[in-house]
């Protein structure tokens, strides 16, 4: 079974209560230190003054030559600890994307998230106009009596194309 499809999380949002245990995310960091005995990498991202670390336990990505300084792209899941760090990224996969603008790749996935939620606020409006129309096309037809079942159907195509994109 392959795991649920990863979400975005800046460092910051990782190390949050935001992200739930077991969680798919995508984040990237400048690696700042690896540690091949113990297969743990730390990256660290920057929002606005503060520096945020996000530890990386690297064990399924090795071997792999790490650049230190170098950013990188992770792929994986959550594993929230017990101990200092409390959250252990356990990465899929690892990918170093120097040369990437991160202040470009910012501004890229706070506009998509924008568009998301507006696009999901859509999609709740037009159900609910959907579920209105089919109520109202139900009481109209049963107001007409027996035998409407065929203009009812009909009523109901029509609307579910009007509404539903």
């Amino acid at each position: 079974m392959l795991p649920p499809p990863a979400a975005f999380q800046f460092p910051w949002e990782i190390n949050s209560d935001l992200v739930k245990d077991g969680a798919s995310v995508r984040t990237c960091g400048r690696l700042i230190s690896y540690v091949p005995e113990e297969s743990k990498a730390v990256l660290s991202g920057q929002q606005s003054s503060a520096q945020c670390h996000v530890s990386v336990q690297t064990t399924l990505v090795e071997p792999f030559q790490p650049i230190l300084g170098a950013q990188y792209f992770v792929l994986g899941e959550i594993e929230k600890t017990d101990g200092l760090s409390g959250v252990m990224l356990r990465a899929r996969a690892l990918t170093c994307v120097d040369g990437v603008d991160l202040t470009l790749m910012q501004q890229a996935i706070v506009e998509q998230r924008r568009f998301f939620k507006e696009r999901e606020t859509k999609d709740e409006y037009a159900s609910s106009l959907l579920r209105l129309a089919s109520s109202t096309a139900l009481e109209f037809s049963s107001a007409l009596g027996a035998g409407t079942t065929t203009t009812n159907m009909t009523m109901m195509y029509y609307l579910r194309g009007k509404f539903s994109k």
